[in-house]
């Protein structure tokens, strides 16, 4: 097996030719590659689960505040709309939602880190994971696969475009998480390898062109409710593509323009906090606010 992380097609192309999912495949290949056993792989992974979920609990705390300040308290508010049944999207979405804020905000307090696949869209991978086993019923095995199948698509992009906001703006950090996300949505659905393809497209076409722009230069506003945002994409495509809707241009497409868009962005849409929202005077007087003039 010759996987290179090469393109989002090669996965699937396997995929479909060894008549596995994308998670198989990628876990065969990586254990091969990292000279472990599936096991101790599998249990690595299991971890990185593990702590994904230890961030939801301290991540709701109704007191819970950045160092800074300026963020915490909204995965609370978010969880008891959920709990009373008062929010618009039922318990499916209401749930992604505060899970992604939960996760960021914990990010922001200094709490558990998890990087999925940066710091910055740290909520939304675990959140799409965790509520798709809580609202289907999936196993802890299903859902630790699924994050095979999501780091697969992380590494295609970070090896043709970027992971990073500093190089590509925030479509390449929430962008690429959305995607991640939306691939292992489709495949703890029963979705096919060429569904998660599809995903993968319409997540990241959605982001296209979104710059990072962290008011007074902190990983919290905008990018707490990015994650959120981010979640919500991801779902929206995972469903488009459980229903067998295609995207017109193929993800390996999308991740190239990602690419292209990303090195066109002005420095100052591209983590520097000079321009966007950071700019803007409420965001001046933030940053003065957590930093002094």
């Amino acid at each position: 097996m010759e996987l290179n992380y090469s393109s989002v097609s090669q996965l699937i192309q396997e995929a479909i030719k060894n008549k596995v999912t994308i998670s198989s495949l990628v876990l065969n290949q990586q254990a091969q590659q990292m000279e472990l056993s599936q096991q101790k792989l599998y249990k690595k992974m299991l971890n990185n689960y593990q702590v994904m979920k230890s961030c939801i609990t301290p991540g709701c705390a109704k007191d819970l505040r950045s160092t800074s300040g300026l963020t915490g308290g909204d995965a609370w508010k978010m969880k008891r709309s959920v709990e009373k049944k008062e929010n618009l999207t039922g318990s499916l979405i209401g749930g992604a939602l505060y899970r992604a804020l939960a996760v960021s905000e914990l990010n922001a307090s200094m709490g558990r880190i998890v990087a999925a696949p940066t710091a910055g869209s740290c909520g939304i991978l675990p959140a799409a994971v965790l509520t798709m086993e809580e609202e289907k019923h999936l196993s802890e095995k299903q859902c630790v696969m699924s994050l095979f199948t999501a780091s697969a698509i992380g590494m295609v992009i970070a090896n043709n475009a970027s992971l990073a906001g500093a190089r590509g703006g925030c479509q390449a950090e929430c962008g690429s998480a959305s995607a991640m996300a939306a691939a292992a949505i489709v495949e703890l659905a029963g979705g096919t390898p060429e569904m998660v393809g599809s995903a993968v497209a319409i997540a990241l076409k959605n982001i296209l062109g979104l710059v990072c722009d962290p008011v007074a230069g902190l990983v919290e506003i905008p990018c707490i409710k990015r994650n959120a945002s981010g979640v919500t994409g991801a779902f929206t495509a995972a469903e488009l593509a459980l229903a067998g809707i295609k995207s017109a241009i193929p993800a390996d497409e999308v991740i190239w323009s990602m690419k292209k868009i990303g090195d066109v962005m002005p420095a100052a849409l591209k983590e520097t906090a000079d321009g966007g929202l950071a700019a803007t005077p409420t965001g001046r007087k933030l940053h003065t606010q957590v930093f002094g003039e």
